[in-house]
């Protein structure tokens, strides 16, 4: 498909138009896919809309909202003698609560960064002297992938392979964050990849207990245009409803083959959000049927409690109270090559995109 069109500043200028018609009172918006955040700074689009829309950054993406206690368990693992620890790169750099996987691996300890679960697999493989245990960061967008690679592991009888499983699921987050008395958002820009895999109806909830207006967008600076146009219109008409605007690539179905995988493999479980606390069955445990593949029980770990990193306001600014540049660190103690805290990682986090793509960065 020729992308073109959903870049066509003609086009984006009509939308403005409308948006800007439509807006006739103030209205709070807010994109909860980093890769949103990401492509709305990069494209300057919060400078273009009118000042009646305000766009707010929430939870964004899987690494931002990876709980200290996560971290630290992760670290803990890579500490143990025999294990090799395998992660994707954006976890490296993330503070815990006194370390990271990247001082561990400076310290000598065996981190690898990986691309592909797969990787993984095949490092254990290779390595049948050393336990691979795989940190498991991600959305519904990545658990497909690692659920096809437990099973993977199972067939083949892969004994020194494990995973940690960090992983969290989007719609409920949402309903605690609408919830809250202090994230005063009427709309939401509901992300994309994660839309592909569980579909429009676990969102539902969103219009029909909470009378809150949601639209499933792409990334080109259109896609985002667009589904900021059709939430000002909801709002405007008085309308709560779930909306696809990424129909090239959200089916309302979603795909129903990668969730019978997650399904297969993973359990609902409770999981902590940085900045927004424990919410109920967000998070995916693995099944009692692949036990041997947790982690948690091949490797048992003990990392000393969770502290908080002082002056980061990271919490605040994944559930929209604060804006990046307001936080009190940052671009200054907390910039990309020096990060307090994992916004400021993140190729995805918010605080990282408000330094690259605007001014504020460099104010």
């Amino acid at each position: 498909m020729d992308l073109d069109v959903f870049r066509d500043p003609a086009l984006a200028r009509r939308l403005i138009d409308r948006i800007t018609a439509t807006a006739t009172r103030p209205m709070t918006l807010m994109e909860v896919c980093g890769t949103h955040t990401v492509a709305i700074a990069k494209n300057g689009l919060r400078d273009v809309l009118p000042d009646s829309v305000r766009l707010l950054s929430g939870p964004g993406c899987p690494v931002c909202v990876t709980s200290n206690a996560d971290i630290d368990t992760a670290i803990e693992f890579a500490r143990q003698p025999g294990v090799t620890v395998a992660t994707f790169g954006d976890m490296m750099k993330v503070p815990g609560s006194r370390s990271s996987l990247s001082r561990e691996k400076a310290d000598g300890h065996d981190v690898r960064v990986i691309y592909s679960p797969l990787d993984a697999l095949a490092l254990a493989e290779r390595e049948p002297e050393r336990h691979i245990v795989f940190i498991g960061v991600g959305f519904e967008t990545t658990a497909p992938l690692i659920a096809a690679a437990i099973k993977r592991a199972h067939a083949a009888g892969l004994g020194n392979f494990s995973v940690f499983s960090a992983h969290k699921t989007v719609p409920a987050a949402l309903g605690a964050l609408v919830n809250d008395p202090e994230v005063a958002v009427e709309g939401l820009i509901l992300p994309g990849h994660v839309s592909a895999i569980i579909g429009l109806a676990p969102y539902r909830f969103l219009a029909e207990e909470y009378r809150v207006p949601s639209v499933i967008t792409g990334f080109e600076p259109v896609d985002v245009l667009q589904g900021v146009w059709m939430l000002v219109s909801q709002l405007a008409e008085g309308r709560a409803a779930v909306e696809i605007g990424y129909t090239r690539s959200v089916p309302e179905e979603g795909n129903p083959t990668a969730r019978a995988m997650i399904e297969e493999v993973f359990e609902p479980a409770d999981a902590e959000w940085r900045g927004i606390g424990v919410i109920p069955s967000t998070g995916l445990a693995i099944r009692e049927e692949y036990a041997t593949f947790d982690a948690l029980l091949r490797v048992p770990v003990s990392p000393e409690p969770p502290v908080e990193i002082a002056g980061c306001q990271c919490g605040e600014v994944l559930r929209g109270v604060v804006l990046p540049y307001e936080c009190r660190l940052f671009g200054t103690a907390c910039v990309p090559e020096h990060p307090v805290g994992p916004c400021m990682v993140s190729s995805e986090g918010s605080c990282a995109a408000y330094y690259r793509y605007t001014d504020y960065g460099t104010a």
